[in-house]
């Protein structure tokens, strides 16, 4: 009973004071201070996840670590991590070394640049954080970065440490609230110049543009969300849960795709298809009008 008792009265406290954050510490820029609290914008909760088992007994499955040149089972007291300069060469590295190499947690994201939203490739954006003000007294340095941020069009770019590694990270107004994501640093990135991609002034039919651009104006539409389903999920969890209750598994129905014969008439056909739907749409808007 006083353990459960104990559960209760966390539950209330972290009611009372949402939830915990995951970093504490300043933004700045110039001389002006804002004390943040970070928070993961994004949650992992609903995904699905599997354990590899033995077929013949469903029992899980364990992994041993074998040294390759020995084929003996290996204690943890005796594994080091080893960087491979070469095939079958490595440079140890130890604790002490990792421990050199890390950077000093200031609890500061010190904004060294504002640059425009628009000129960051989105391939550059890793994870999003919602940044709150720590304290009534953060409020109007808060909202004043984050007002002044979305006139401006521009983002405040700096560094920080987060589980003891340096990130390069943006700092933008997302409706009422700041969002910080981490960013790829540009040796992450890979060009795209072996891909054998056509150049811009590739030789095309102008006909096969204008369908193009009007079968793009037939999807358009405003972004939405909650609009996209993730069907694998669902397909996948209907099945477990069929499985588990004994029931027979249903198997969704594909569509197959027809065949066609050139891009101008799969650009045709695709209109086609599209016109009676635009015209539907049409009518119950008129109605709703």
């Amino acid at each position: 009973m006083a353990t459960q008792a104990r559960t209760r009265k966390h539950t209330d406290d972290d009611k009372r004071s949402g939830p915990r954050p995951m970093w504490k510490g300043a933004v700045t820029f110039g001389l002006v201070t804002v004390p943040v609290a970070l928070h993961p914008a994004t949650e992992r909760k609903n995904e699905l996840s599997f354990r590899l088992l033995h077929a013949r007994d469903e029992s899980p499955i364990d992994y041993k670590r074998v040294c390759h040149e020995e084929g003996v089972e290996v204690p943890w007291a005796e594994i080091v991590k080893g960087y491979a300069l070469a095939k079958d060469r490595y440079v140890v590295v130890t604790d002490e070394d990792f421990e050199k190499a890390r950077v000093p947690g200031t609890q500061t994201f010190e904004i060294r640049d504002f640059v425009p939203g628009t000129s960051i490739d989105d391939f550059y954006f890793t994870q999003p954080y919602y940044v709150a003000p720590a304290g009534p007294a953060a409020a109007k340095p808060y909202a004043l970065l984050r007002d002044a941020l979305a006139q401006s069009g521009r983002v405040g770019i700096g560094t920080i440490v987060l589980r003891q590694r340096e990130h390069l990270a943006a700092l933008e107004p997302a409706g009422q609230a700041l969002v910080l994501t981490t960013l790829r640093w540009a040796y992450e990135l890979r060009a795209p110049s072996s891909l054998g991609l056509p150049s811009p002034t590739t030789a095309r039919d102008r006909r096969e543009l204008e369908l193009a651009l009007r079968l793009i104006e037939t999807l358009a539409a405003d972004w939405d969300p909650k609009r996209y389903k993730d069907t694998y999920r669902e397909v996948l969890l209907d099945i477990i849960e069929r499985k588990a209750a004994g029931k027979p598994i249903r198997t969704p129905r594909v569509e197959r795709q027809p065949k066609v014969r050139s891009l101008m008439s799969a650009l045709e056909a695709s209109l086609r298809e599209r016109k009676p739907a635009t015209k539907a749409a049409g009518r119950r808007h008129r109605r709703a009008a």
